[in-house]
């Protein structure tokens, strides 16, 4: 004998969508800017040992001097290869560490993603190494350290307009499309150059650095100022050093038709 509709088993219900976080970050970013704030803690000790740990850890030009009157700085010879990356990860107050995590939150998730962890801590650190060297070509003889993710920051927003703009790449707050967006072929740095979009987004990028000078700054006994010049070299190595970290292949230019 059959049963009857009313006995018949309900369907399962159907399985819920997953839900996706406010803020879809990638691990890699999500550690990076953990330990900018964890470093960051650094503030809650004495004002003496802090400053210590500026001089140590943070990039001052005059620690280069040739000169038989060059000062001794603290951190010795040490000093003179690790603060090249180091001072990127030290911040003079929350407002600074706010407005370069702020910048890199778009930019950064779409580059970790793109990179993986260890090819975006490697460029985060290069990028700093030509913020650095930037400064100190513009800066010699200066010797109030300058701190800040900033060069490292502009670094990581010239990779990502590398193939921010091309199709396909526009970022999502799903992460699958999040993850496919982040990963379409980058335009040829030439090519990039001449899409208008990238050349807005530079105009607009030089135009902020110039005007309003958010980012780095440089700790000294008369208060602070903005490594504009660090910006740039960050930007630049970002911009021109892109290829090399690039795991996503080119795309192949599309055969002629023989007919």
């Amino acid at each position: 004998m059959d049963s009857s509709p009313e006995t018949q088993p309900l369907p399962p219900p159907p399985p819920e969508p997953p839900r996706e976080p406010i803020l879809n970050l990638p691990r890699a970013l999500t550690a990076y800017v953990a330990l900018l704030a964890v470093i960051h803690l650094r503030v809650l000790l004495p004002p003496d040992i802090d400053y210590w740990t500026i001089e140590v850890f943070g990039f001052i030009p005059k620690r280069y001097d040739a000169t038989l009157l060059a000062a001794p700085f603290p951190g010795g010879t040490g000093a003179k290869i690790w603060t090249f990356v180091t001072y990127s990860l030290l911040h003079a107050n929350l407002s600074h560490i706010f407005f370069n995590v702020l910048w890199l939150l778009p930019f950064g998730s779409a580059l970790a993603r793109r990179f993986g962890a260890a090819r975006f801590f490697l460029f985060m650190a290069v990028t700093a190494i030509g913020g650095a060297l930037a400064h100190l070509l513009t800066h010699e003889h200066e010797i109030a350290p300058m701190i800040g993710a900033s060069a490292s920051v502009s670094g990581a927003m010239a990779a990502a307009i590398r193939f921010a703009f091309a199709r396909g790449s526009f970022l999502s707050f799903r992460s699958g499309d999040a993850d496919a967006a982040a990963r379409v072929p980058a335009q040829p740095l030439l090519r990039a150059l001449r899409d208008p979009r990238v050349i807005a987004f530079l105009a607009i990028w030089f135009g902020i650095n110039i005007i309003f000078g958010v980012g780095s700054i440089a700790v000294g006994n008369e208060g602070a100022s903005v490594a504009w010049q660090a910006h740039i070299g960050g930007f630049f190595a970002g911009l021109l050093l892109f290829s090399l970290f690039d795991p996503v292949p080119r795309r192949a230019p599309a055969a002629a038709d023989p007919n």
